[in-house]
């Protein structure tokens, strides 16, 4: 793995929020958590409105020009933020670790990918790391046992493993415990579920017996892709578990003036795949959901 570009502090300076096409377009609550996370801290939030896809997919696709394309609309969209804060790993890890190689014929844009890499977090490496908090003065309404599941980007090109779980543990009411293997891939892998769903779903059910072998109430992931992929396990086999963005619990830690609630009913029916109401065997993956009304623009 090659070194990743220098980062700036973030300390003092407002955010951009990246908030990925999965969580805008599926999961708009996640954002609208990390919003109120932010402003719970005092950090002023901006959504550019021009953001779109970051380009990881024509990438790990081999469309090299098509991911060119994105990147130079995520640069442009992003240009004037002192830091961008991204709630996924996987997003976060393109701009931080793809980006700067991607225009090796046109140094213009690779300055600009430069500086965009340089301010680019990981929502949990911008709080522990960046700004120095653990514990936010969060607390839980009731006790709930948590475990991690480790998504392969974060970890593996980010190093993320211990933030999101200092977040978490510093919260009131809030146990963790290890999960076995909580550092293998659930199968997801973006296409690679699409060009080898028979090892995906043999690595997914292996992952499945972990969760449901382990004392924790809820998982816990910082990727809404893997999220999207165990809850469709868990789901197509009727097992109650549930697995969640770690920043939904944080947001449900806050005083109550400052979190109203974002439910996953609010933008989705009962039957969504990957949701707690999804109905067992109705389950086919995130991709069927219908598109929310812009959550997150209108949050901001």
């Amino acid at each position: 793995m090659t070194s990743l570009p220098e980062r700036l502090s973030p300390q003092g300076q407002p955010v951009a929020l990246f908030v990925t096409c999965i969580i805008d377009l599926i999961y708009p609550q996640m954002g609208l958590a990390v919003v109120d996370v932010l402003e719970h801290i005092g950090i002023p939030v901006d959504f550019p409105q021009a953001q779109t896809c970051c380009g990881q997919p024509a990438f790990n696709s081999g469309y090299q020009a098509e991911a060119r394309t994105a990147a130079r609309q995520f640069l442009r969209a992003f240009d004037g933020a002192a830091v961008i804060v991204c709630p996924s790993g996987s997003c976060a890890a393109m701009v931080r670790h793809e980006y700067p190689r991607l225009f090796p014929d046109e140094p213009e844009w690779a300055a600009r990918a430069e500086r965009a890499a340089s301010r680019t977090w990981e929502f949990s490496e911008y709080l522990v790391d960046g700004l120095g908090l653990v514990d936010l003065q969060l607390r839980l309404p009731a006790p709930r046992t948590f475990a991690f599941h480790d998504a392969c980007h974060g970890l593996r090109l980010l190093g993320l493993r211990q933030a999101a779980r200092a977040l978490i543990a510093h919260m009131e009411n809030a146990t963790l415990v290890e999960m076995t293997e909580s550092d293998v891939c659930c199968g997801f892998g973006g296409l690679f579920s699409l060009k080898m769903p028979e090892v995906s779903s043999a690595m997914l059910q292996t992952k499945l017996n972990h969760i449901n072998a382990t004392p924790a109430e809820v998982i816990l992931t910082g990727d809404a892709s893997c999220l999207a992929q165990m809850n469709g396990g868990l789901a197509r086999q009727g097992h109650p578990k549930r697995v969640r963005h770690w920043v939904e619990v944080l947001a449900e830690g806050l005083p109550k003036d400052k979190y109203d609630g974002h439910s996953i009913e609010q933008f989705h029916p009962a039957g969504t795949p990957g949701y707690p109401g999804c109905r067992a065997g109705g389950c086919r993956g995130a991709g069927h959901a219908h598109r929310p009304h812009q959550a997150p623009r209108r949050a901001l």
